[in-house]
């Protein structure tokens, strides 16, 4: 299987993570075992994989911004770092739809803030801290 075919595969399975959280928001599986549990260690899985068979084909290192560079030159290492965004920003957004719950955000304020992170992963977290603010008037994280 090529990285490219991979990388259709992890977008797609996101993709519908995405819809089951967004539509399922109110619903206790979708934000907790589907999106907060299933779908980001499948995805860590692979993550771990993908580094494990392709680590060490590329002179690259975290150091320095070009090292980053030429570890993304790699396609399948390439790969390994979107896998690693799409993990952790579904992680995110069932966190968001969970913690929301706490605070009674409603659903219509709640899309656009995971529609941010599905697209923008840190946007979308800041714009849901903004609202939960407001709502909250404050920005601890207590669960």
């Amino acid at each position: 299987m090529t990285a490219e075919a991979v990388f259709s595969i992890a977008n797609t399975v996101a993709l519908a993570g995405w819809l089951v959280l967004i539509l399922g928001m109110r619903t206790r599986w979708a934000a907790t075992v589907v999106c907060g549990a299933i779908l980001p260690l499948l995805f860590a899985a692979l993550y771990v994989i993908l580094l494990a068979c392709h680590w060490g084909e590329t002179n690259g290192s975290f150091s320095t911004l070009a090292g980053v560079a030429a570890l993304f030159s790699n396609p399948w290492l390439l790969l390994a770092g979107w896998v690693h965004y799409l993990a952790f920003d579904l992680f995110i957004g069932s966190w968001e739809v969970r913690d929301s719950r706490a605070y009674n955000i409603p659903a219509w304020a709640m899309a656009p803030c995971l529609l941010l992170t599905f697209f923008f992963g840190p946007a979308g977290l800041l714009a849901y801290f903004a609202i939960r603010t407001v709502r909250s008037r404050n920005v601890r994280i207590e669960h």
